[in-house]
């Protein structure tokens, strides 16, 4: 690492000299791969060596098992579309066929993300004079892992364009924004593509290898697609939910994946276990009330945990809630966050039966809220110590 250093200390290029763009370049990579040794002038600040670089980087670490989950599950999906292997085989026969078609399809929705949304920043911190902001480390992990695995390119680049420029620079840069960036991704893709993120086509490749498509009989629709369709029948179990060898976005099927990065984030202390566990209580509760009054809908009738465990609910809840910038920062505010969250998403998948997946607008709809939460709990904290001094 010293003769790494050292390299990189040789190629630095100078702030004022001709192309400043290199020297942001070159101190967004120094300072990934280095603490830097940057000292405070004057005030009191906390001095530790995770700084939000590293504790990107161990969001993207809590990541890694749902992108690998994701790319075995698409090519799995894919030989099973083709009729190549039969349900059930999930993992033993044809794994490396499986998981390298997987890597084929979604390393490159990786590399468009991050050239897309890191070229961007690049461009702003150079007009703007400051460093390369660290923000989009997770966002672009987050985005490839949200959208079905046959998005078009171009629709991909244009929308990830649009979520760093309108969804957070135009705020000021990351920690200013918001709204979650990668669901204002996702948000722009399902309004202006619907067909692209939506329906029973989008969610696995079906290409042949002579590039035609399956017959129009195939049916690639999510369980809660297959739900409003087929009905309660049609959903698969709660283990099956859990394993996550069902159709849909690349990184949201598998709970078990979701859970291991749940528990790095969790063991770090870098997402609110507040949040996750508030977010499952609110859909929980939501779930609940809704099979109380189901009477004839079928939909309605699904149990609380197998709500929990279907579609992005536990994705959203453990990477896109916990955003420490868009959601709540006062300790009750987020428990009111979560459960806010949890009880739209339930309420939105249920109650609307054309849009089955509510967890992306339950958020965004959080994030909103989240300023004036936490202001109502600091005020309502203002009046208690107020009447505690009248009292006095």
């Amino acid at each position: 690492m010293k003769a790494l250093e050292e390299f990189m200390q040789k190629v630095k290029p100078k702030k004022d000299g001709k192309f400043p763009l290199l020297y942001y370049i070159w101190d967004g990579k120094y300072t990934f791969l280095f603490v830097p040794g940057h000292r405070n002038k004057n005030g009191v600040h906390i001095r530790d060596s995770v700084d939000l670089k590293r504790t990107m980087i161990i969001v993207v670490m809590a990541l890694i098992p749902c992108l690998l989950f994701g790319m075995f599950n698409v090519g799995h999906q894919h030989f099973l579309a083709i009729g190549e292997c039969v349900a059930g085989d999930n993992a033993c026969n044809m794994f490396w066929d499986k998981f390298l078609f997987g890597a084929i399809k979604v390393l490159p929705l990786v590399v468009i993300s991050y050239g897309v949304g890191l070229g961007i920043e690049f461009i702003f911190c150079a007009i703007n004079k400051h460093p390369i902001q660290e923000g989009f480390l997770v966002s672009g992990m987050l985005i490839p892992l949200i959208v079905p695995v046959d998005i078009p390119w171009a629709m991909l680049a244009v929308a990830t364009a649009f979520a760093v420029v309108i969804g957070k620079e135009v705020f000021g840069g990351t920690g200013m924004n918001i709204l979650n960036v990668a669901l204002v991704t996702r948000a722009f893709l399902f309004f202006a593509y619907p067909t692209k993120m939506s329906g029973d086509k989008v969610w696995i490749n079906t290409s042949l290898e002579d590039g035609e498509k399956l017959v129009d009989g195939f049916s690639g629709a999510t369980p809660l697609g297959d739900a409003v369709k087929g009905g309660v029948e049609a959903i698969p179990s709660i283990m099956e939910s859990v394993i996550g060898f069902i159709p849909g976005s690349v990184g949201e099927t598998s709970v078990i994946a979701i859970g291991i990065g749940a528990v790095l984030l969790l063991f770090t202390g870098i997402a609110s276990w507040r949040i996750i566990l508030s977010t499952f209580i609110g859909g929980f509760a939501m779930a609940a009330l809704f099979n109380v009054f189901a009477g004839d809908n079928v939909f309605m009738q699904v149990t609380p945990l197998h709500q929990l465990v279907l579609g992005g609910f536990a994705f959203g809840a453990v990477f896109m809630a916990t955003d420490p910038v868009t959601g709540t920062q006062t300790n009750a505010g987020k428990w009111v966050y979560g459960f806010v969250i949890g009880f739209l998403a339930i309420l939105i998948r249920v109650a609307n039966p054309a849009y089955p997946e509510g967890v992306m607008l339950a958020i965004l709809i959080g994030n909103v809220c989240a300023p004036l939460i936490d202001h109502v709990v600091i005020q309502s904290n203002i009046k208690k110590r107020l009447k505690r001094v009248k009292t006095a």
